[in-house]
């Protein structure tokens, strides 16, 4: 079948090519995208920063944010809409090596540190924490490091930063190792356990898209998330083929620790791509706490392209952070089709 130019779809990353992104390549690669007849061009962005402005312009049809981002871009006025879950919930916080970082579990213990955090929200989550705590603004300095929190830290540029349990901790965990320390000595500071929020989902990665784009083609958004479905479901029954595949295409993620990203990233995938409703007015009311929203804000999410059965809440809510083997890290089995995986707990 000859393609033309109305069913092709653009679709931009969060951040570069990182091993949870390995479902949108997937789909790609085993001609998943191809069997829906649509053509999907995958962009990486040069500043993460711009993706909802990007997207909300109508410059680019689809793609990928946080869902405090997906939010926060939809109350400064960009027309965004999430249609689906990525990654869900991966532990977010402040992230240190307490060999010489000075900070313990006590928030207060930031105070006087360099604190990294990757955009202008990480800044809001960190003035609130530190109000909720007696700490003053100037009592710490707020250091803006964009995606680069796991290099700042290891060149003493910060004392800490915000990341994600699942890359810049593992970044950090493997350079300790390299340093002739325990990876015990990385340690985080949890913003949902800060904030009394009862989960950290804010940092859900979502599949979202221009609102005109998907109101206008709910026919090919349909088909988009139908493939991503067919490779996430290929991925968790394969996980190691799965990675090979991906690395076929992405050959710098075919590293000791990229592997070891993914394998921590396995627990989280949404096998169902479900938005969480529980988890979606978790995030909208700590987004009134910050400021971000207001109270009137009407969620911009829908699961009306999930054509499948969804869970009854999704496997979202508070996965426990343990690693999964998915013989994609050396040592593991590479060359087993089916790991051994456990499903995730959920919590209330």
């Amino acid at each position: 079948m000859t393609k033309t130019s109305s069913e092709k779809i653009t679709v931009l990353l969060n951040w570069k090519a990182t091993p949870y992104h390995l479902p949108l390549f997937l789909a790609s690669k085993l001609g998943f995208f191809t069997d829906q007849d649509i053509s999907v061009a995958i962009l990486e962005p040069n500043d993460p920063s711009d993706v909802t402005e990007i997207i909300g312009s109508g410059k680019i049809d689809l793609g990928l944010k946080a869902m405090i981002h997906t939010i926060a871009g939809k109350a400064r006025g960009y027309p965004i809409k999430s249609i689906g879950t990525l990654l869900d919930e991966p532990f977010t916080g402040v992230i240190h090596p307490s060999h010489k970082s000075g900070i313990t579990a006590d928030f207060k213990s930031l105070r006087g540190k360099k604190i990294g955090y990757v955009g202008e929200f990480g800044k809001v989550q960190l003035d609130h924490l530190a109000r909720q705590y007696g700490m003053g603004e100037d009592e710490y300095q707020a250091v803006r490091v964009g995606m680069n929190v796991t290099d700042a830290i290891q060149r003493g540029e910060i004392d800490a930063g915000i990341g994600i349990e699942n890359v810049q901790q593992v970044e950090l965990e493997e350079w300790s190792v390299q340093q002739g320390r325990s990876r015990n000595d990385i340690q985080m500071l949890r913003i949902d356990e800060l904030a009394e929020l009862g989960c950290c989902c804010f940092c859900s990665i979502l599949y979202i898209g221009n609102e005109d784009f998907i109101n206008n083609n709910p026919e090919k958004v349909e088909k988009f998330m139908r493939a991503i479905k067919q490779a996430t479901d290929y991925m968790i029954a394969n996980p190691a083929i799965a990675y090979q595949k991906y690395v076929e295409m992405k050959p710098h993620l075919d590293t000791d620790i990229q592997r070891k990203i993914f394998q921590r990233s396995f627990r989280y995938f949404s096998r169902d791509l479900q938005n969480v409703e529980r988890d979606w007015n978790k995030v909208t009311n700590y987004c009134k706490q910050l400021g971000i929203v207001d109270a009137e804000f009407a969620q911009n999410q829908t699961n009306d392209f999930l054509t499948w059965k969804l869970n009854e809440q999704g496997l979202g809510g508070g996965v426990e952070p343990a690693t999964v083997e998915t013989g994609v890290v050396e040592g593991g089995c590479k060359s087993c089709q089916h790991a051994s995986i456990s499903q995730p707990k959920i919590f209330a």
